[in-house]
């Protein structure tokens, strides 16, 4: 018998690359299903919501301004990353939802697959949203799709992993950074997943990670004038229309609570969670004339 002291986790937020813990010093407890403690982990106050903004805000211009390929190369690495940590999430996401250790593995599986899907399309969204638009006139007439800026997301309560990473891996794909809101009673597989993104090449502030109760950190974060979207996914009714509210003060867009079918988070993941995030330019442009002889393009 080995009289070593075990080491506990302990659990921070991730805001801006960094681990700080909640600035008003508080925690919750974290049970299993069946009412075993886990972890105390930090509860965000207003003020950790309004440093993740700050934090999202200032890396905004440079990841959205990476090349497609290279957001794809850094996606493709947290999949390698969540690779090589696979255990360590089985055992996280069966003890916070209850599940299997054979039905947790199939989630982070499909978490993992759902990252290198999203990292392939980072530099395929333009050619589908995107285009050349045919006009009546010596112009050209070219759309284009950008990132929105920075969005809010509340992950699903009850997904603590595959429907975490179903929610963020198109935010970011597409150049927008992201301040996430973890599932309040399952926060700790998105606590961890903040130490891959750490040494996944991902750049500081792209993605934050808040733990505590939902509405509380939501509400501030709603109405914050440097945020330029919210998605909604881990509200309920109530809440959901008590912000969408707030966000209409500086006219966020605003994705409502999907309703979730039969597959749930297993469902093979579309493009709407792209574009619901990307505005378009549409530029003109006069075609001018080739030689002597004034002929167009």
């Amino acid at each position: 018998m080995s009289d070593r002291l075990s080491v506990f986790k302990t659990y921070k937020l991730y805001v801006g690359g960094k681990f700080p813990r909640s600035e008003s010093g508080r925690v919750y407890e974290v049970t299993d299903a069946k009412g075993k403690w886990l972890a105390n982990v930090p509860q965000s106050s207003r003020k950790d919501a309004r440093d993740a903004v700050v934090a999202a805000r200032k890396a905004f211009g440079a990841w959205s301004g990476a090349t497609a390929y290279n957001r794809g190369q850094i996606l493709y690495r947290i999949a390698e990353m969540l690779e090589g940590r696979r255990e360590q999430y089985v055992r996280e996401v069966a003890e916070a939802e209850g599940l299997s250790k054979s039905k947790a593995a199939a989630q982070v599986d499909a978490a993992i697959d759902r990252w290198v899907w999203y990292a392939g399309w980072t530099d395929k969204i333009a050619q589908v949203v995107g285009g050349g638009n045919p006009v009546a006139g010596p112009y050209f007439n070219l759309s284009s799709p950008e990132p929105t800026g920075v969005v809010v997301v509340l992950a699903p309560q009850e997904s603590s992993f595959l429907g975490l990473v179903s929610v963020l891996a198109p935010v970011i794909a597409t150049g927008n950074t992201a301040i996430v809101i973890a599932s309040e009673m399952s926060p700790l597989p998105a606590l961890s997943l903040g130490e891959v993104l750490a040494t996944s090449d991902l750049p500081g502030g792209v993605v934050n990670i808040l733990s505590g109760r939902t509405a509380e950190i939501a509400a501030p974060l709603a109405s914050h004038q440097d945020v330029n979207a919210i998605d909604l996914a881990g509200a309920d009714e109530t809440l959901a229309k008590e912000l969408e509210i707030a966000a209409a003060d500086n006219l966020k867009r605003v994705l409502r609570p999907q309703p979730v079918d039969d597959a749930g988070w297993w469902a093979a993941p579309g493009t709407d969670r792209m574009t619901a995030f990307l505005e378009t330019k549409t530029v003109w442009h006069p075609t001018g004339s080739l030689g002597a002889s004034g002929s167009s393009y």
